[in-house]
């Protein structure tokens, strides 16, 4: 016997993040197949006993991430279809910086749910709580640059609970996420490291280091995730590989 998901308001995730889950499993699990046409916002609140806000913001996202389609006078239907997702999603993205023959280790210095500052939110777009990670990389026993990952809650609601340390923050999201990741904007630059970067890194204040900023988008171009990457000046290759898998 199936048990239906329910609404938990004692849950610190957000109510319409909750409604989101819900529809998004029931169209994944083709209980909703491609065609159907989904209860009424009505039936839906009354459904789960949440407000009309809550399903509409639910729903607007689900047709962001083309899941659902509304139709003008007619109501609100499933588009989705597997394994029709386009190339974009199924790649794999995979990285050498430092080459072969040395010894690379990752340490979480920082992890939690934190305000963005304000180029954060202009990367993402959003006023929300976002969650964060601050990574040092060490090679061969020194560090070699910093890896800073922002997250929205509503994208990525259950991170909390992942373990961030035994695979790449892209390859995190693609697998657990709320949203799949369609496209990388990259964007490399020289600047100056200062305050605890340097002192991290070990490095002093104004050298010039590398850069790397990285967004993470949907398929509609809207932002999921951003993160920025701090070299320590030494010497770097990065190959970044796209590969198809299906």
């Amino acid at each position: 016997m199936l048990t239906e998901k329910i609404v938990d308001r004692e849950s610190r995730q957000k109510l319409y993040v909750q409604m989101y889950s819900i529809i998004r499993e029931k169209i994944e699990k083709n209980e909703w197949p491609t065609g159907t046409q989904i209860p009424t916002e009505d039936e839906l609140c009354i459904s789960y006993n949440v407000s009309k806000a809550t399903v509409r913001m639910a729903i607007a996202e689900l047709v962001k991430n083309g899941y659902l389609k509304k139709q003008q006078g007619k109501g609100t239907f499933v588009t989705y279809s597997l394994p029709g997702l386009g190339i974009a999603v199924k790649t794999r993205l995979t990285e050498d910086m430092f080459g072969e023959g040395v010894n690379v280790k990752k340490e979480i210095l920082v992890k939690g749910v934190k305000e963005p500052t304000e180029d954060v939110k202009a990367y993402l777009k959003v006023d929300e709580e976002i969650y964060y990670i601050l990574c040092k990389r060490v090679v061969d026993g020194e560090p070699a640059y910093l890896e800073e990952s922002f997250i929205p809650m509503a994208v990525f609601s259950s991170i909390e609970s992942e373990d961030i340390c035994q695979m790449s923050f892209y390859d995190l999201i693609q697998q657990n996420a709320e949203r799949k990741i369609f496209k990388v904007i990259q964007t490399i630059e020289i600047t100056e490291i200062r305050g605890d970067a340097a002192a991290i890194l070990k490095t002093d204040e104004g050298t010039p280091v590398l850069l790397l900023h990285r967004l993470l988008a949907g398929a509609d171009g809207s932002p999921i995730a951003y993160t920025r990457l701090t070299g320590s000046g030494r010497k770097y290759k990065i190959q970044t590989e796209l590969e198809r898998i299906a």
